[in-house]
């Protein structure tokens, strides 16, 4: 890991960590731990039932780096890779959060403090209009951020019409009950 902070040009220019993946937070790059098993399979089936569902102009990717633009080019910037993302299609590397739609991010025991708390407050910051919180304890929650505010959490069956209209059945993303989205 490199001692000196580091801009977003700086830090897409180390490539790939062959012991998991890193962010960049206030030019810093900081490991992340492995998610596991159950965490990968409801991204991937999260996933799946959002690509049946996206509007045209729209494109998804698991584990991709976004620039949340929070510093000045060729000041130690900001980049975080959510589980999920939603993004315009027609946007080039680096995504950039002018071009997300949604974040997602999958919330685990080690996880849960930065995605409720610290992501949060980045996302709005970076001014990203949604972001999503899927916590897989069950009963399996998602609670949709907009900006700063929060909507309770919901189980079941997440139904929304913004930023574009989708259904997504929660409890199909764990054990059991995978399988059985629509």
């Amino acid at each position: 890991m490199p001692d000196q902070l580091l801009t977003i040009e700086e830090y897409r220019a180390l490539g790939e960590s062959d012991r998991g993946f890193t962010e960049l937070v206030e030019g810093r790059v900081v490991p992340s731990p492995g998610a596991g098993r159950t965490h990968n399979m409801a991204a991937c089936r999260l996933a799946a039932q959002l690509e049946r569902q996206l509007p045209r102009g729209l494109a998804f990717a698991l584990g991709t780096d976004i620039d949340l633009g929070l510093a000045p080019p060729g000041e130690p910037g900001f980049a975080r890779r959510p589980d999920l993302l939603v993004f315009d299609r027609t946007a080039r590397d680096p995504i950039r959060a002018k071009n997300v739609a949604v974040v997602v991010e999958i919330a685990t025991t080690g996880s849960r403090r930065t995605d409720y708390r610290v992501k949060h407050d980045e996302y709005a910051d970076a001014g990203i209009p949604h972001y999503w919180i899927v916590d897989l304890t069950e009963p399996v929650t998602l609670v949709a951020c907009q900006g700063y505010r929060d909507a309770p959490p919901v189980t079941g069956t997440f139904a929304t019409g913004e930023p574009f209209p989708v259904e997504l059945d929660l409890d199909a993303l764990i054990g059991q009950h995978a399988g059985t989205a629509r």
